[in-house]
């Protein structure tokens, strides 16, 4: 087993390159990302992996955002308009 390997694996404690791929896939990396990651841990930059990490993050809690926006958005119609239709019994 390689050093890198080792530290790979010392790193996130996973026991496999293929479990952290797939923990990566999960998460809904992109296959950029997960190149990217995976060959910050192989070089053994966790400053800058934590940092892809993080930003990947942000991007799924943005979406997260916007999506309780719209069902926000859908709550208040559905609220409208049973209003509307009790108003009209």
């Amino acid at each position: 087993m390689s050093a890198k390997r080792i530290e790979l694996e010392r790193l996130i404690e996973y026991g496999s390159r293929e479990a952290v791929i797939q923990n990566l896939k999960d998460a809904g990396c992109t296959k950029d990302i997960i190149e990217c990651c995976m060959a910050c841990m192989e070089q053994g930059k966790k400053k800058e992996l934590l940092e892809r990490l993080e930003e990947h993050r942000e991007g799924l809690l943005h979406k997260l955002h916007e999506k309780e926006k719209s069902i926000d958005c859908l709550d208040y119609l559905v609220y409208q308009i049973k209003r509307c239709e009790s108003k009209n019994k």
